[in-house]
C-alpha cells in the first residue's frame, strides 16, 4: 500500500468514525506526542490533544443522525507530511476540509483538522488521479 493509499484510508477512518460517533475511533486517529490541533465550523482554535479530543467528545455526543462523508479527497504529500483537502458532506451541507497527516513512531496520524463553509461547491468533476492536471474551463 502506497503513503497515497495509506492517506486515503485514514482519512476515510476519520469520517467513518465522525458518521459513527466513535470517540474511541476518533482518538486513535490523533497523534499522541506531536502537537495537535482542530478549528470545528465556527469555533476558535484548539490547541493541544486534551482540547482537541475534549472537543471530539462534545461534537460525537450532540444528537444528529447525519452521517458525515468526504468526496474530491486530494492527498498533497510533504515528505513525513501530508495534507488530505476534501469537501464533507453533511446532509445538504457541504464544507471545505483540511486534514493534516504526520508520521508519527513510523505511523500516519492526524495532527490538524479544519472545516468550514463554502460560497459556493466546487463543480461536480471527479479526477481519477490527483496528478492529473486541472480540467480546462474554455
Amino acid at each position: 500500500m502506497t503513503d497515497r493509499d495509506t492517506l486515503l484510508a485514514l482519512n476515510q477512518a476519520f469520517y467513518r468514525a465522525f458518521s459513527n460517533r466513535d470517540v474511541a475511533a476518533m482518538a486513535a486517529l490523533w497523534a499522541e506526542r506531536l502537537p495537535v490541533s482542530c478549528m470545528h465550523p465556527g469555533w476558535g482554535a484548539l490547541v493541544g490533544r486534551e482540547a482537541v479530543l475534549a472537543s471530539w467528545q462534545d461534537v460525537l455526543r450532540a444528537p444528529s443522525g447525519v452521517i458525515v462523508r468526504p468526496r474530491h479527497e486530494r492527498v498533497m504529500l510533504y515528505g513525513d507530511s501530508a495534507l488530505v483537502l476534501c469537501e464533507e458532506i453533511l446532509g445538504n451541507a457541504v464544507l471545505a476540509a483540511t486534514n493534516l497527516f504526520v508520521r508519527e513512531d513510523g505511523a500516519w496520524r492526524l495532527t490538524h483538522h479544519q472545516s468550514g463553509p463554502m460560497a459556493q461547491p466546487r463543480a461536480e468533476v471527479e479526477r481519477p488521479d490527483d496528478d492529473a492536471p486541472p480540467p480546462r474551463l474554455h
